[in-house]
């Protein structure tokens, strides 16, 4: 990703402004200007395609009169209607005598317009205009469309972080969500709970959970939220299974989407003939074991094409309110069957892998801060800042394979093996955390074998647990130290390994701490989830390697990663 623009504009960039190119709107509000500026232009605007309604929006407009900015154009209509349609630049010296042309200001005498691609594929156009004919020269479409070019790749950095903001925010709702399943024993508080978060994050406007009777042959109206009210509503609701579109959903146990409800017969559901302002409808269902327990519906008041992540979303909700309500039933009868301990196994299952996704994903995070933290101070168009770039975007995907395991509630799989130096993985490593060590005062020594031989191991997951071990290892420094990583062979009685290690001059652990490192959820530090050095052990597990730890009171410790050796 190239940064000319940006460095022409402000010189050093500050994070403040590296903050806004990280929205949808200060992107295009900051390549708008810039696109004015260097064209000398007296009015601009950034249109975007929107998929949902096939017309051109103006996103942000300087310059133009009030009215222009609410112009609503198709594919092919106007002069962006062309360019959009047609993927070329047009340069208009007088629009009065341009037959495409649509004004929505009669100040403009010419006009240039560029497309804005993103991956060959047209997702835009901008727009600059002059009230002087003939203004615009080939040199000014040129700078046009390198700051469409480079506005494009910001778009998509700004789209991806708004994902990752959204699907971070759902996934820290999902884990307080299993928290409360475990320690909440109120199991009407917490579906009401499940249902206000279900219509928050589908941005929905009702939601209701329903629940199987014994006999399976009723739903009854169990939470219901209306977002309008702002309030949780208490009222009561049966319907006959056999009379309803909820017997669908319960008898296939799978979702039902339903567009627009009023285009339907609402004799298979005459509840939903109440829901006269609602159009849009789903519905998932509540699924513990191989039974269906209820349903989970929302309603929305406007025309919506449930995506798969939403559906696989709400599905996931659903079936937290499933785990909450057999954990109810197995409070009530904890003497009986061997299968309800199995049940009460998966629930605590389902808290653990909640709890470590979301340990797994702030290290992620972290290294997007860190970056972050980097540009602040030096954004000139350098190798250095090139390869932050590439790290960033890297780490952008494997969070969002994280977090998409999570929605699906995804068990972890096995290691994809491939030949690695373990000389790169250490620099890649060192080169994410080397803004914590340096603000930490740490010194940081390497001692990497000359002969030392690749090992078979998944690179993400070792990055990972050498990251864990060395943010460790500079929390039990504090402000100063000495950090030394040791790649060498560790011969044993049995195979050789490949050893990993990071040694830290801290303060050191006690035997009794030692023991206790590798248990989840137990942790002294404030912040601490105690899951960190559990996933480390994990990984190696995964890689048939094991983790060794040695420390010594007010001397330090060395912990070491070991990868056994193939032939």
């Amino acid at each position: 990703m190239h940064f000319t623009h940006l460095r022409k504009s402000s010189g050093e960039i500050s994070i403040e402004k590296v903050k806004k190119l990280l929205t949808v709107q200060g992107v295009i509000r900051h390549f708008l200007k810039i696109a004015i500026s260097r064209t000398a232009s007296d009015s601009g605007s950034f249109v975007l395609f929107n998929p949902n309604t096939g017309l051109l929006d103006i996103e942000a407009s300087f310059g133009l009169k009030h009215k222009a900015k609410k112009t609503k154009l198709k594919v092919g209509e106007g002069i962006t209607g062309w360019v959009i349609n047609s993927a070329k630049s047009m340069r208009i010296d007088d629009v009065t005598k341009d037959w495409r042309y649509v004004s929505i200001d009669p100040r403009i005498q010419s006009e240039l317009a560029v497309p804005i691609e993103w991956q060959s594929t047209v997702i835009g156009v901008l727009n600059v205009d002059s009230h002087q004919k003939a203004h615009y020269s080939l040199e000014h479409e040129k700078e046009l469309e390198a700051i469409a070019a480079e506005s494009a790749q910001w778009l998509s950095l700004a789209w991806e972080f708004e994902k990752l903001r959204q699907q971070a925010d759902q996934l820290s709702t999902l884990i307080e969500i299993g928290r409360t399943i475990v320690s909440q024993e109120d199991l009407e508080k917490t579906l009401e709970g499940v249902v206000r978060n279900a219509v928050s994050f589908m941005n929905a406007n009702k939601g209701k959970l329903f629940l199987l009777n014994p006999d399976k042959t009723e739903l009854h109206l169990i939470a219901s939220c209306d977002k309008d009210r702002e309030t949780m509503k208490k009222e009561k609701m049966t319907i006959s299974l056999s009379e309803s579109i909820f017997g669908v959903v319960v008898k296939k146990c799978k979702p039902l989407a339903i567009q627009d409800i009023h285009e339907e017969s609402l004799i298979h559901c005459p509840e939903l003939a109440m829901e006269k302002e609602m159009v849009s409808f789903l519905s998932v269902p509540l699924v513990f074991g191989s039974e269906c327990q209820g349903v989970l519906a929302l309603f929305t008041a406007f025309p919506h094409r449930f995506s798969n992540s939403q559906i696989q979303l709400l599905q996931t909700l659903a079936d937290l309110s499933a785990v909450a309500l057999a954990k109810a039933r197995l409070l009530d009868r904890i003497v009986q069957t061997e299968e309800n301990l199995r049940e009460g196994e998966r629930l605590l299952s389902l808290g653990l892998l909640a709890a470590e996704i979301a340990h797994e994903i702030r290290n992620p995070l972290t290294v997007i801060h860190m970056l972050i933290h980097s540009l602040k101070t030096r954004i000139q168009h350098d190798p250095v800042s090139q390869k932050d770039l590439e790290v960033l975007e890297k780490k952008m995907i494997q969070m969002n394979r994280i977090v998409d395991q999570v929605l699906v509630l995804g068990k972890a799989t096995q290691p994809s093996l491939e030949s690695l130096k373990v000389e790169e993985i250490i620099e890649d490593v060192l080169l994410l955390s080397r803004h914590k060590l340096a603000g930490q005062k740490i010194e940081v020594k390497t001692s990497i074998s000359p002969s030392i031989p690749k090992i078979k191991a998944e690179r993400s997951q070792v990055e990972q647990a050498v990251l864990n071990l060395i943010l460790n290892g500079a929390q039990a420094m504090g402000e100063g130290g000495v950090l030394e990583i040791i790649a060498e062979i560790e011969e044993t009685e049995t195979d050789p390994y490949l050893a990993i290690r990071v040694k830290d001059s801290g303060s050191g652990m006690s035997k009794g701490e030692i023991e206790e490192l590798f248990v989840p959820f137990l942790t002294r530090k404030k912040q601490g989830t105690g899951l960190g050095l559990a996933i480390v052990q994990k990984i190696m597990e995964n890689h048939r390697g094991k983790v060794k730890v040695s420390s010594t009171l007010g001397e330090g410790s060395t912990f070491s990663l070991l990868f056994p050796l193939f032939d």
